[in-house]
């Protein structure tokens, strides 16, 4: 039955998840397509944390090293390109088009995470990726004991300022006049020395050695060294409407504990998928367990 298509696997997204799962899929003597645009959403990050072996690396040249190793196996093949569309061949099977190119194959495992869109702060891309962050828990260390601000509008501040606070407690936490700080959240925190402020920020301030200042609506500039914000995320899958998936409220793909989606031999893992955003550390782990769910179920 494999032989009937061009390939077994066709993967959707090369960074660590994508790339686990090609690996692991190579190694099961699997012939495996991996297609990858190379827009990862953490392009703009010098550095990435806790991926064991590999602590610091640029996630660039994590990705371009899971190339390298993939290279090694020639059942394997790697495209830069942008897939434009997945549909389902009658009976069973996919066609994938990318770049013009047709390629047809019995499974297909999506991994092309999330988008992020940030504050609408003039100055912040500027600075993200060096000095304005994200994730917490792959960046807080750098910068322990420093003068942090917390930027955001989501109504889980107050857990992420608790949680930032193992880094540094000279954190201010800026609601932009909207965020959901209760009272009784204001004197947990106050106890551990965090400051609330509601008022807007209207941008950032910094300079060639990183961030100084988060500048208010109202014309004050509070120093600041780092700042972590929340992005909104959104999933980038108008390529898979002819899979008809079914997708939960934020948007991201539902999948069983085994990484199936609705679409019956369709497969998705990574950041498109409940919770959303993750560790690259983890997004890789997911990549070999549903490879190896892929490899039982193609037999």
């Amino acid at each position: 039955m494999s032989e009937q298509f061009d390939w077994e696997v066709v993967i959707v997204g090369g960074g660590p998840a994508g790339l686990s799962a090609a690996l692991n899929l190579a190694r099961a003597r699997r012939r495996v397509l991996v297609l990858d645009s190379n827009r990862p959403r953490n392009s703009a990050t010098f550095h990435s944390h806790g991926f064991l072996s590999r602590d610091g690396i640029s996630p660039l040249e994590l990705r371009k090293l899971g190339r390298v190793e993939l290279e090694r196996y020639p059942n394997v093949a790697f495209e830069r390109t942008i897939v434009e569309s997945i549909e389902p061949l009658g009976g069973a099977g996919f066609t994938v088009t990318y770049r013009g190119e047709v390629a047809t194959t019995r499974t297909v495992l999506i991994a092309t995470g999330l988008r992020e869109v940030l504050p609408a702060l003039p100055t912040l891309r500027a600075f993200y990726g060096t000095s304005i962050h994200s994730c917490m828990e792959c960046d807080g260390y750098e910068y322990a004991d420093r003068p942090i601000a917390l930027i955001g509008a989501s109504d889980d501040l107050a857990e992420r300022a608790l949680l930032l606070s193992q880094w540094s407690r000279d954190l201010i936490v800026f609601t932009q006049g909207v965020g959901q700080v209760s009272e009784a959240d204001v004197a947990m925190l106050t106890e551990r020395g965090i400051r609330v402020d509601r008022r807007v920020v209207a941008d950032v301030a910094g300079d060639r050695d990183g961030l100084t200042g988060v500048v208010l609506a109202d014309g004050e500039t509070i120093p600041r060294e780092a700042a972590f914000v929340r992005p909104g995320y959104e999933t980038a899958l108008d390529y898979a409407v002819g899979l008809q998936l079914t997708l939960d409220s934020e948007g991201l793909i539902v999948v069983d504990a085994a990484g199936r989606t609705s679409a019956a031999g369709a497969y998705a893992i990574g950041e498109a998928t409940p919770p959303g955003p993750q560790q690259l550390i983890v997004a890789a782990g997911d990549g070999a367990e549903v490879a190896a769910t892929i490899n039982r179920n193609l037999l």
